[in-house]
This record gives C-alpha cells, sequence and structure tokens, in this order.
C-alpha cells in the first residue's frame, strides 16, 4: 500500500501511526498539498490528504474511511476502535473533538499563512481558537477522569489515543497553542509521543505554501 501526505498532517500522521501499530507496512510519498496539488488530485480530485492506495490500485481518501478500512482488514480482535457499546462511543466521542479541535487550528493557520496581516479577520480567528480551547478542555477532562491509567478506553492503544495525541500535538506546533492550561492533556500527550511508534512518524509543523 501506498500512504500520500506529509507526517505533519495529523490526518496523515493518525494513519501512519495506525498501520505501524497493526503492522501493515507502506510506501510512503511524502507529497505537500501545495507544491504536490496536482499530483494528489490524480488520486483525491479533491486534492486532500491522506490518500492511501490500495495494492489492487484503489485509491481510499479521508483520514476516517482509511481508518474504518484498516480495522476491517485488521479483524474485530485487533481493530483499533472498539466494536460496539460504550466504549466506542467513548472513543468516537474523543476523536471527534480531537479532530474537531484540529479543524479549527487549522483555520487559524490558514490565516496566519495565507492572508496578509491587514486581510485577517480577527473576530473570526477568535472564535476558531475559542472552539479550539473548548475541545481541547474536553480532552483535558477525559484525561483527568483515566488518570493513571495507560490508555483512554479499555486495555490497550485505541484510534482514540492515536488521535488524541496526532490532533494535540497539531495544535500545539502549528497554531502554536500553549498547553498549559490543559495539564493533565499535554502530560497524556508528551508520554505517548515518548513512544517510538509515535516518535517515528513526527515530524515538524511545515506550512503549506500554493
Amino acid at each position: 500500500m501506498i500512504l500520500i501526505g506529509m507526517f505533519d498532517s495529523p490526518f496523515v500522521r493518525r494513519v501512519a501511526v495506525s498501520m505501524d501499530v497493526l503492522g501493515m507496512p507502506f510506501e510512503h510519498r511524502d507529497w505537500s498539498v501545495g507544491r504536490d496539488f496536482d499530483r494528489i488530485r490524480a488520486y483525491s480530485p479533491l486534492g486532500r490528504v491522506p490518500v492511501l492506495v490500495l495494492d489492487e490500485g484503489e485509491a481510499l481518501t479521508e483520514s476516517a474511511v482509511i481508518l474504518d478500512y484498516l480495522d476491517e482488514v485488521a479483524g474485530p480482535q485487533r481493530a483499533l476502535l472498539p466494536a460496539h457499546g460504550a466504549a466506542r462511543r467513548q472513543a468516537q466521542r474523543l476523536m471527534g473533538f480531537a479532530t474537531g479541535a484540529v479543524e479549527k487550528a487549522l483555520h487559524q493557520v490558514m490565516e496566519r499563512v495565507f492572508r496578509p496581516a491587514d486581510k485577517r479577520h480577527a473576530p473570526w480567528v477568535e472564535r476558531c481558537n475559542a472552539q479550539m480551547r473548548g475541545a481541547l478542555a474536553v480532552l483535558e477532562q477525559a484525561c483527568v477522569e483515566a488518570g493513571e491509567r495507560e490508555w483512554l478506553v479499555g486495555d490497550a492503544m485505541s484510534q482514540a489515543d492515536i488521535t488524541l495525541a496526532c490532533c494535540t500535538t497539531y495544535a500545539r506546533d502549528a497554531v502554536p497553542h500553549d498547553l498549559a492550561d490543559t495539564p493533565a492533556l499535554a502530560a497524556r500527550v508528551a508520554r505517548y509521543e515518548a513512544l517510538p511508534v509515535f516518535a517515528k512518524r513526527y515530524v515538524p509543523f511545515f506550512a503549506p505554501t500554493t
């Protein structure tokens, strides 16, 4: 399989980390949505990453779709998202807030990178920042409630852990956002990021260019 996209994208990175956890090898094409836009559009008409090209040539787009496919291949005993019940709902809730925080972080980054300072709409940026901080506060509470438990949901690493780490690290690096107000979240993310499976797929944030 071929994974397209840069690892500074939390969506690309969470796919890569998931594939490593599941023991699924892949070829990586380190393509940027800026400089490699046309090459990416050959696989994804939206020009978005990640793209996972399967061995038979089919291209899957959107990280949630790709992660669902990986879990299907892995089977119910190894899938990273719990199959049913309260554990599944809890994991999906945390994943929703983590990816929501990234969405609002990305809006702030786009304003900074692509708009001249005199064209930026401060109320919009402030609104996005407040939404991001609200989502991170939910994740902070989840980490407080988890306490010293190794993982957020269940007894093994789940997609909730992977998505939380990748998304929080992106918000910290790209906005950049100080995690001082969310110490439990910061500590858990630091612990996850120290694991080889996360460190292997970390790269510093690289602002896209047109």
